[in-house]
């Protein structure tokens, strides 16, 4: 078993999936526990659907695709918010109306433009091939600069994140923070989707969080397990997909599940 995980990183694309993976899940974990505070954490699946319409558009015009995605993306995250906020579709309606319009107009670009092929099932669930060394420079930087944004505003997003009013109250622009963290979501997905996929990305940003909320109670003591927890179901996850030959979204995500279930039977016991 050794000398096959041993084995398992001496290929370069392992060894690339490794380095976007962890990035991605730190960033993933800590922006998830104020979405999931915020009782907003679909916010995740609902950018992973325009993600994967942007990813069909720059697929059809064969441009680089994290160039296309990520400024789309960002765009849907605030058009998300601005239609929650101000209108009368709010919440998980408004991620519905926006998520499942990106989906169908992604399924229709790839399908006129490339036919159903197997790039809609990698867009779809995710594909541990699809980054290249570019793409690894291009998400290392803006998970690095997604972290640094993060740590930066770190105590107004608690405070936003904890009490709206109170925020409010104290002079914080609400708001914009909103929207750095919604940018921020933005970001993180679709530097996931790359290899969780459309499907399946929503699950690195919900899972590790709600898991470390069983077994702690304090908003640091949650951030530091989701992120332990997190990293941890990144590379057992790649490790079970290279062993057992299993898709590596789906085995990251299955993991996700089974610490979930772990910690809920701590919670109960306690």
């Amino acid at each position: 078993m050794f000398d096959l995980i041993l084995e398992m990183f001496s290929y370069s694309f392992i060894i690339r999936a490794v380095i976007v993976g962890i990035m991605v899940s730190l960033c993933s974990a800590l922006l998830g526990v104020p979405l999931v505070l915020k009782r907003y954490s679909m916010i995740g699946d609902g950018l992973s659907h325009v993600g994967f319409g942007a990813l069909a558009v720059a697929s059809a015009m064969n441009t680089a695709p994290l160039k296309i995605a990520i400024p789309i993306v960002v765009l849907a995250a605030f058009l998300l918010l601005r239609i929650s906020n101000n209108s009368k579709i709010k919440g998980d309606s408004a991620i519905a109306v926006i998520s499942t319009g990106s989906l169908a107009i992604g399924v229709i670009i790839l399908s006129v433009s490339k036919g159903m092929n197997t790039d809609i099932y990698n867009y779809l669930f995710g594909s541990i091939l699809a980054m290249s060394t570019e793409d690894v420079l291009l998400s290392v930087i803006l998970s690095l600069v997604v972290l640094l944004i993060f740590i930066l505003f770190y105590h107004r997003i608690f405070s936003v994140t904890l009490d709206e009013t109170f925020a409010k109250a104290t002079g914080i622009k609400v708001n914009v923070y909103n929207m750095i963290l919604a940018a921020l979501t933005a970001v993180t997905v679709v530097l996931g989707m790359r290899m969780m996929g459309a499907m399946l990305i929503s699950a690195l940003i919900i899972f590790p969080d709600v898991s470390s909320m069983n077994i702690s109670y304090t908003y640091k003591g949650v951030t530091f397990f989701a992120i332990i927890i997190s990293i941890f179901s990144l590379i057992s996850g790649i490790c079970v997909s290279y062993i057992f030959s299993l898709p590596t979204g789906a085995s990251i995500v299955t993991i996700n599940l089974l610490i979930y279930i772990v910690c809920s039977m701590i919670k109960r016991r306690n």
